[in-house]
This record gives structure tokens, sequence and C-alpha cells, in this order.
């Protein structure tokens, strides 16, 4: 049947039918926090490229993230500023490290809250690569390693989940090994499975002060001309143990998320990274769009797309207007 039997505009008349027939919704649950930790005490840095968000001590992340759970959103993330940098990322894998000391002060105070630390040496190391470094380049097997002793580090910490995001071939696999051989069969990983070298992470190197001293990430994060390479390393994840699969970034990647999920028909995540979040922050305060109306716009797409979780910064925010 065709118009005018047919009127595709009946069912848009009001606020009411339009909400009883939407067919993508985003709740609190779908969402993960990003948060940033340093050491000291009474800290709480804002970061100048991502109005909102903040580089936290300790005790204040603790508060940040009594108020992440007041408003249902299940689970943050956790990136860590070290007091000190060396070649290797020794603090990384310090069961003192800042990470490792925020993860225990979560647990102790905020039980209900799932805690997932990012697997990773770039905030760590001197030269801001991902890795153990040889001849200048990043040393894949060598680097397999040192995840795995980060990753037991954080879970004996109390972390709930693990986030490898290095793109080291084979990473998902040593950790699963690793944390198999030590009892901790139940913890997940989530890996950053198609991660693209990507001019969005602009901010977030402010965040986390992890800018490379030389290079660049694009021998190991992947080409974002690439689509079915994106496929291959989702694939080779999964065989490895992964629980969650990332498509990181998000809203350049959306074909990919769709692909991925209509594939493997499995948990995927997508980060809604800190060069998305800025670009909306930046054209709110000019006063070009309606932030919340982008930025809602955004996270529905990819939720659209294929999402089951969305990493991004805005999660306080969503909270607030969908609860």
């Amino acid at each position: 049947m065709a118009f005018p039997v047919q009127r595709m505009r009946r069912l848009r008349q009001n606020d009411t039918l339009r909400r009883m027939v939407r067919e993508t919704k985003l709740s609190p649950d779908d969402l993960i926090y990003p948060l940033f930790v340093r050491p000291g005490k009474g800290i709480r840095n804002e970061i100048s490229s991502m109005p909102g968000n903040y580089q936290m001590s300790v005790d204040e992340l603790v508060k940040e993230c009594e108020s992440v759970a007041s408003l249902g959103i299940p689970a943050v993330i956790l990136f860590g500023i070290p007091e000190h940098k060396d070649e290797h990322g020794s603090e990384g894998v310090d069961s003192e490290g800042i990470v490792q000391q925020a993860v225990q002060a979560i647990k102790s105070n905020v039980k209900d809250l799932m805690v997932i630390t990012d697997v990773c040496f770039c905030e760590y190391t001197s030269h801001g690569h991902c890795g153990w470094i040889e001849n200048q380049e990043v040393d894949n097997d060598k680097t397999l390693a040192m995840l795995q002793q980060m990753a037991l580090s954080h879970v004996q910490a109390g972390a709930d989940m693990v986030a490898p995001s290095d793109m080291m071939d084979g990473r998902v696999g040593a950790i699963r090994q690793a944390l198999d051989e030590k009892g901790y069969h139940n913890i997940p990983i989530m890996s950053y499975a198609a991660k693209f070298a990507s001019a969005f992470y602009g901010p977030f190197r402010e965040a986390a002060d992890s800018a490379p001293q030389f290079g660049d990430r694009r021998a190991y994060q992947m080409d974002p001309a690439n689509g079915d390479e994106a496929l291959r390393e989702v694939e080779l994840d999964v065989q490895e143990g992964a629980d969650i699969v990332m498509v990181k970034p998000a809203l350049s990647y959306m074909d990919l998320i769709w692909r991925i999920k209509e594939r493997f028909a499995m948990p995927v995540a997508a980060y809604n990274v800190s060069g998305e979040y800025s670009m909306v922050k930046a054209a709110e305060k000019a006063g070009w769009i309606d932030g919340d109306r982008v930025m809602l716009e955004m996270l529905l797409s990819m939720k659209r797309a294929g999402a089951d979780l969305i990493l991004t910064y805005f999660a306080k925010t969503v909270a607030e207007l969908t609860s």
C-alpha cells in the first residue's frame, strides 16, 4: 500500500507517540565513563581541551565515582598519569602505582561500580609509545610480557575488567593466558580490537600526558582506510578470548560498528573519543549548535549502528538527561 492509505507521519504526531515507537534508546546502562587519575591529594585539574573533565587525585576520584554511581552509570574506565616515567613504564606494573591505588580506593568505597582499567604503556613511558622500544620501534613480543604484568597488577588490585588498548598482535591471548594461570578465569577482557591511528585523539593526549616523543603510532594502530582489516583484527581478538570488542573512534567508524555487530553477534563497545567530545563543546561554546541535542544524536547513532556500550566523556550529562 502507498499514499494516501500509508501515511508515515501518523506515528510522528506528538511526543508521546514518538516515544512509544522509538526504535533506539539511550540509557545510563549503556555508558562507561573515562576518568584520569594522578598522584597527590585534593587535586581536580580541569583539562583545558576537554572542559568538564579533570585529572584527579585518588581522593577526588572516589568522590567522582560516588557521583557517577548515583546517576546509574554502571562502569568507569581508568587512565593513569604516573608521578615518574621511564623508558619501560615501570610505574604501570607497580602494585602501588596510581591506577592500582585508584582501583583499591574505588572498590573499597563505591562497591557496586564496575572498574575497568586501560592496559597500555603510553602514559607511563618517557617516550610516549605503547610498549618496549627496540631500535626506535615498538617490539611487539617484548611488549606482550609487559602487558601481562600490567593486567595482572590491575586485577590483583581489584579491577573488574581489563581493556588492552596498545594494538600489539597477540595481546588478548597473552593477557587471557596470564589471568587464567593466576586463577582469574572470570575477569573479562574488553579489547580495543579496531583502534585506528586517528586525528581525533588530540585532546586525550593532553589529558593523559601521552603524546609520543618521536615518530607516531601508525605502525601499530590501524590505517583509517581499512575496513576489512578491522574485521580481521576483531576476529583474531575473539579467537584469543576477548569478551567485548571495541571500535575506536566511534563517529567516523560506524560502518565498522555495524559490520562487526552483524558478523560476530557479541558485545560491541564504541569509544566516543576526546576529539569528538571537544568539537561538540567548542561549537556549543561558540553558540553554533545545541550541544545537548547534538550529543544525544551522536550517541544514539552509535547505538543504532550496533554499539551495546559507549565509552563517553558525556556520560554524566547523558545520565542526567535520560534518567
